[in-house]
């Protein structure tokens, strides 16, 4: 009865998915130990995702025209480096540095969870990652995803009410036969204030410390195969 009426899932990736944050530092690790840098990887990681909604705010306020979450990750990169001790980190180590947002690894439950749902349901990421992004993280985590939907299909970012509702029109569905799913309750006020229905997926684990709550989610869920359980998939 909780997915009475729905027929496509959409899903927040950086947080809900996948685990940024170990990742980032792992990556920045990987790159930076060598060339003699030594620092807090995860303070790092932190400070480089606190830029991630101001960024965002310059085209979602129409200041400036939709640009690609990889290049805002770029420029956000080179403005925190100088806090850490960085400010000539050679073009070639900011490229690679920036893709460390495309080997990402998901959560233990995210793969085997949507496998049970997709075969109940189309699935897509709804995500302010750029394509290619989304791309590189389904191919490492093995997601099969029916469409890559989100911000660079809307070109605009969330929790603008156009994106959710683009994602909705790419499957030729009403919002109310859509479920945005996420750990973080402002993207789903975001998503119900336009009709979609709405789960809330526990990462606790995300940022440990600074936990977001369900907002008006009418799911919610330990993990992703929690949210198939109680899908019926």
């Amino acid at each position: 009865m909780l997915a009475s009426g729905v027929k496509a899932l959409f899903f927040d990736v950086f947080g809900t998915l996948v685990d940024w944050r170990s990742g980032v530092a792992r990556e920045a690790e990987l790159l930076l130990r060598g060339r003699g840098v030594s620092l807090d990887w995860p303070a790092l990681a932190d400070a480089w995702r606190a830029q991630y909604q101001p960024s965002m705010e310059e085209i979602r306020s129409g200041r400036v025209p939709y640009t690609k979450l990889d290049l805002l990750h770029r420029q956000t990169l080179q403005r925190i480096l100088p806090r850490f001790g960085m400010e000539n980190l050679p073009d070639a180590d900011l490229d690679r540095l920036t893709l460390a947002w495309h080997r990402l690894d998901a959560w233990p439950d995210v793969q085997p969870g949507l496998a049970r749902l997709r075969q109940r349901f189309l699935i897509a990421p709804v995500s302010n990652g750029n394509t290619a992004i989304m791309c590189d993280l389904a191919r490492r985590n093995n997601f099969h995803w029916d469409a890559i939907l989100g911000a660079d299909h809307a070109r605009d970012f969330k929790p603008k009410p156009a994106v959710y509702l683009a994602a909705a029109d790419a499957f030729d569905l009403r919002p109310e036969q859509c479920m945005m799913c996420a750990a973080h309750g402002s993207d789903l006020e975001a998503a119900a204030a336009v009709g979609l229905r709405t789960a809330f997926i526990a990462r606790p684990e995300e940022r440990p410390g600074s936990g977001d709550g369900p907002g008006p989610a009418e799911v919610h869920c330990r993990s992703v195969v929690d949210l198939a359980t109680q899908l019926g998939a």
